[in-house]
């Protein structure tokens, strides 16, 4: 099983990062969280996740026991001594979801003030996957700056702008189309969303 750290920071869409953490639970992965303080707030407010229990009991609570197939480790924001921030501690690469802008600009230039930015910055130094969801509207020019910064010292943007050829139903369904581009990232096997087939609507008209 693979071992990915996964960031949650202030922006809106925590829907997006409880959905990722609940496929790579389910499937028996290793998660080492980091929440922002921001980040814990929006969970709270738009998912209605409990802050009372563990991150792992609330995400259960939500999602069934499926979600202790995994192991999920939470780590503090101001704790630069975890191993997740030294480079000799092996992981499969980390995701920051969403990506305030703060965060995006703390990456994109190396600050390294938090847990976040370190374990950013570690990944990025040892050359593995390091997958950033941004979540905001309208970008202005710095933000495409920092985007490109990033994008060129090796993250993947994923910015979260799901599909709709899958026909979602619900915001689970949009979602998880945006996790599932961040696994296919990460190189983890997903059935969150099926992929495009330009074949399906020439197969539909020929029955």
């Amino acid at each position: 099983m693979k071992h990915v750290i996964v960031a949650v920071t202030g922006a809106s869409g925590g829907l997006y990062a409880l959905r990722l953490l609940r496929a790579l639970l389910a499937d028996g992965h290793r998660v080492s969280v980091v929440l922002s303080g921001f980040g814990r707030y929006v969970l709270r407010e738009e998912t209605g996740l409990g802050t009372g229990d563990s991150l792992q009991d609330g995400l259960a609570g939500l999602y069934g026991d499926q979600v202790r197939k995994g192991t999920l480790t939470e780590f503090k924001i101001g704790d630069l001594a975890a191993s997740i921030a030294s480079g000799s501690v092996r992981t499969d690469g980390m995701v920051v979801i969403p990506c305030s802008m703060k965060t995006l600009s703390a990456i994109a230039h190396g600050t390294s003030s938090s847990l976040i930015e370190r374990a950013a910055d570690v990944t990025l130094k040892e050359a593995r996957p390091l997958v950033l969801v941004p979540r905001e509207t309208p970008l202005n020019v710095i933000h495409l700056r920092n985007l490109l910064a990033a994008a060129e010292a090796g993250a993947r943007i994923v910015p979260a702008m799901p599909a709709f050829y899958q026909k979602p139903a619900s915001f689970d369904d949009l979602a998880d189309f945006i996790a599932g581009r961040v696994l296919n990232l990460l190189g983890i096997d997903q059935s969150l969303f099926t992929p495009w087939d330009a074949t399906s609507g020439e197969r539909e008209s020929a029955e």
